[in-house]
């Protein structure tokens, strides 16, 4: 009887079923996680960069996320960056550095970044980027005069920056300055010829008076002395051929020690031919950033086929979203607000 009572109650008893776990909800672009992410990637990208200027968030792609186990979790982002006014060598901030204008002839930058978030702490594993200007046509459309970069060995380019640095080396009662790369240049044809040119330079171990006795004696002061800058100049191709131009040194700054200096990677000599400029930047309108870096440091084993399927797939994606908006005719209920998409995210300056 016990048994037969024991059987009634244990058909009774309420049977709980195993319920799945509901899968993550996916990361949206523009949530914090996200933008710390992108944080950590762009200055990182900065950091592993050696010529040209800084680069900006302009908007995150796409992103996601691989959990490896607890509090460990693999996450890939795709990132629109914009070129600022501040060159690579430049100690200002980037959140203080100003991104050009898209009528100053921008440039894009397309990232994609692999990275681990490890109990709390987000650190990169591999990056690859490369960049472009914009195309001539859209600046035309929106601003016919204004200038449009030129390519950095340009004859005028080279012949501002050569006459530009001369002059100021002229001047000063500082060090001698010698050219260490061309970061711009820029070239307008109405309503006056004016080239404008930005380049990077590097102090000598001879002052500007010891130069005009021995030029090729001047050498860059070795890494515990270092002294890089920056130098703006402009030229109006008329009879008069007015010259302005300004140079600022920042002073010795100590690399990190993954961190290269431009002295270990340009190494310009008296006889330079290109005006100190990379091989890889003749004939191209700015540097490329042409990052593709994997953290030695890293815990985790980078994945450089993973980094190449993003790359490819990126424009896919991209094209695959418009068509969809495109085709979507479906008429809604009055009121109706349609579910914001988690990516990609907002612009932060201009889309290119």
């Amino acid at each position: 009887m016990k048994a037969l009572i024991a059987l009634i109650l244990l058909v009774q008893l309420p049977i709980h079923k195993a319920v799945p776990a509901a899968p993550p909800t996916p990361l949206g672009c523009d949530d914090p996680e996200s933008e710390a992410a992108a944080e950590v990637a762009v200055n990182y990208i900065n950091g592993h960069s050696h010529h040209g200027y800084k680069f900006a968030l302009n908007r995150i792609e796409d992103v996601r996320v691989v959990s490896q186990g607890p509090s460990n979790d693999i996450m890939f982002l795709e990132l629109d960056l914009l070129e600022t006014k501040c060159p690579i060598l430049s100690p200002t901030p980037l959140e203080n550095c100003t991104v050009r204008r898209f009528t100053e002839h921008a440039v894009e930058g397309d990232c994609d970044v692999k990275l681990q978030k490890l109990d709390g702490t987000i650190s990169v594993l591999a990056s690859k980027c490369h960049s472009h200007a914009d195309s001539s046509e859209d600046i035309r459309r929106i601003c016919p005069d204004c200038p449009l970069l030129a390519c950095l060995n340009d004859t005028e380019v080279l012949e501002t920056v050569s006459a530009a640095l001369n002059d100021f080396n002229s001047r000063t009662t500082g060090p001698y300055l010698r050219l260490l790369e061309i970061g711009r240049g820029q070239i307008q044809y109405h309503p006056a010829h004016i080239v404008a040119v930005e380049f990077a330079v590097g102090a000598t171990n001879c002052s500007a008076e010891e130069a005009k006795v021995n030029v090729g004696a001047c050498q860059l002061l070795p890494e515990d002395q270092s002294n890089f800058g920056f130098c703006t100049g402009t030229m109006v191709k008329d009879l008069s051929q007015n010259l302005n131009v300004d140079c600022q040194l920042y002073g010795h700054q100590v690399p990190s020690p993954d961190t290269p200096l431009l002295s270990r990677v340009f190494q310009p000599t008296s006889q330079d031919t290109s005006a100190g400029l990379a091989p890889s930047a003749l004939g191209f309108t700015n540097h490329n950033l042409r990052l593709s870096h994997h953290n030695p440091l890293a815990s985790e084993s980078s994945s450089s086929e993973i980094l190449r399927s993003m790359l490819s797939a990126k424009h896919v994606t991209k094209r695959a979203v418009a068509e969809a908006a495109q085709h979507d005719k479906v008429p809604r209920p009055v009121g109706f607000v349609p579910p914001t998409p988690p990516c990609p995210g907002k612009i932060r300056h201009f889309d290119i």
